[in-house]
């Protein structure tokens, strides 16, 4: 209850107050509140109560038509009163997440340059190069902790949108707060607006980015080097999330910055992490171990190749050696499947390319065949290929192995490579199956099947909230596996239950034991000061944050 809060002391007033959305509570604020910040008038003379603003909130979005009417309706929330926002999306999380997020984010990057309404965030163009340091100072925070940046390059499986992949930070950073409880204060969202190689976007009149070409080479390297030297001068103890950069920038960025800066790139291994916990989890349904699977990938991108190298670390830990781990690998992309002798591979792709096999003029073999031949028991589509999973094909790997893991996993939905309907219905119901995006549950044979969502959210908020409260010097690979492992162990199937994954009403209490696991594994690591549960727990707290409105006084 607001009474049992604390006071804060604020010196804004009328107008400058209710443009504050970090301060602003709209009809909630108290007659004693209205007369000390001089409000009357600029506000309807009923008071309520944020119970009552939540659920008016709620209907409201709810009687909307679609989902990008509705992601526009909570984000004018977001801009305007923060609290608000974040309490509508801590009680009815897993109705407000996918308008939030996946797919309602999709939609809403689309149409982003259309639906803005708000400076939130900070654009730096490659018109900025040179003064980018100039420009983080004007963020008046001295505290920020936590930023996502993209280049838009690669926004979900919807290829390159410039400046409106803004839409993606936001949401995602909306996440930590109601999945983790970060303080959204300590968090900025950053797009770095490059350039575009969208010709219909810089042909739109409504576009709001750069109409150049994106920058390339040497150009875009310095930039990034100028950006990441700019923050680490500006916020210096400031976790980077790196979000939908493309392939051919994502991984190297990473490998180039992860030791330089607490960073981690959530394409390549958030994905990675909650993967392998469905995965894991998966199998401890079946009984079986991962050394004993062999796993088929449509999509050898970063996403592909960040699952596969955190599967492969787990496969080594069960005992396998290095060469035969690899071995259970069989990766297919737009060249069909991975061989030693394609050129042009990436470091990670010419990891998992088959040394037992080569290419026909380039062309490996189709994914058709690698399952006809090879049996693969676990299927991931990282893909973006909307249908590619097609019955003849999961009826063959069916026909091989009794109850197959296949996880469709690119997203949005229009993206994904089957539907779990379509899937379950091939195997019979057999098929564990987990999605990218989020479906309703499927009725097969007078039964409800619940669908996991292998959505990133178990893992990188609590995995940046471990991070932050131990002050990781950066986030090491043992790390991820933690974090992994934490959201495995947490699985309803330990205990009897029929899902994967907890469900999303679980997310926070999920997020502090990820964040415990990666804090211990970071001291494992020496990658952080000393510390024991209780200086760990204190730290954990002091990065928390409610949405509760706190009673004001004038300054």
């Amino acid at each position: 209850m607001p009474s049992a809060l604390p006071p804060r002391s604020v010196h804004l007033q009328k107008m400058d107050l209710l443009n504050d959305p970090f301060l602003n509570k709209g009809t909630a604020f108290s007659l004693e509140e209205r007369n000390a910040f001089h409000l009357h008038g600029l506000l309807p003379a009923g008071v309520q109560t944020l119970d009552e603003q939540v659920a008016q909130a709620y209907n409201n979005i709810m009687a909307l038509p679609d989902v990008l009417a509705k992601h526009v309706h909570i984000r004018s929330i977001q801009d305007t009163n923060e609290t608000l926002f974040h309490a509508l999306l801590e009680r009815h999380l897993k109705e407000m997440m996918p308008i939030v997020y996946t797919p309602g984010v999709g939609k809403a990057c689309q149409e982003f340059s259309k639906i803005w309404q708000r400076p939130r965030g900070l654009f730096l163009s490659s018109a900025d190069k040179g003064k980018i340091a100039e420009r983080l100072a004007a963020i008046a925070s001295d505290d920020i902790r936590l930023i996502i940046v993209t280049d838009g390059e690669r926004i979900l499986g919807l290829g390159d949108l410039g400046a409106n992949g803004m839409g993606i930070p936001i949401g995602k950073l909306s996440l930590y707060t109601a999945c983790a409880g970060i303080n959204p204060s300590l968090m900025l969202p950053v797009t770095l607006d490059v350039g575009t190689e969208n010709t219909t976007l810089r042909e739109d009149p409504a576009y709001i980015g750069s109409r150049t070409p994106r920058l390339r080479g040497a150009e875009y390297d310095s930039f990034i080097e100028e950006f990441v030297t700019a923050l680490q001068a500006r916020w210096p103890e400031c976790l980077l999330h790196w979000e939908d950069f493309a392939g051919r920038n994502a991984a190297p960025l990473l490998k180039r910055y992860r030791d330089r800066l607490p960073s981690f790139n959530d394409d390549i291994q958030g994905t990675a992490g909650i993967a392998t916990a469905a995965i894991l989890s998966g199998l401890k349904a079946k009984g079986e171990t991962l050394s004993q699977q062999r796993i088929a990938f449509a999509g050898g991108g970063a996403a592909g190749i960040g699952i596969a190298t955190q599967l492969l670390a787990a496969i080594e830990a069960e005992g396998l050696s290095h060469e035969d781990a690899l071995r259970c690998f069989f990766i297919t992309d737009r060249n069909g499947l991975l061989t030693h002798d394609m050129e042009n591979l990436s470091e990670g792709q010419a990891l998992f390319a088959r040394q037992d096999e080569t290419a026909t003029n380039g062309q490996g073999r189709s994914l058709a065949e690698v399952i006809q031949q090879n049996h693969p028991t676990i299927l991931i589509g990282v893909s973006g290929q909307a249908g590619l999973f097609g019955e003849e094909l999961i009826r063959t790997m069916a026909a091989h192995c009794p109850r197959p893991l296949i996880f469709p996993l690119s997203n949005p939905t229009s993206h994904v490579e089957a539907t779990p309907q379509d899937i379950l219905t091939w195997t019979n119901g057999q098929a564990i199956v987990s999605t990218g995006s989020p479906f309703e549950p499927v009725q097969f044979e007078g039964r409800k099947i619940i669908i996991d969502q292998t959505n990133n959210s178990y893992v990188f908020p609590g995995l940046g909230l471990g991070a932050l409260a131990c002050k990781a010097r950066s986030i090491s690979d043992g790390m991820l596996m933690a974090a992994a492992e934490a959201v495995a162990e947490a699985s309803p199937l330990k205990d009897g239950g029929e899902t994967l994954l907890p469900p999303v009403e679980e997310m926070y209490s999920i997020a502090l034991s990820v964040a415990r696991a990666v804090a211990k594994q970071a001291l494992a690591e020496s990658l952080c000061p000393d510390f024991d549960n209780a200086e760990l727990e204190s730290a954990l707290k002091a990065l928390s944050w409610q949405p509760r409105y706190r009673p004001y006084q004038a300054v």
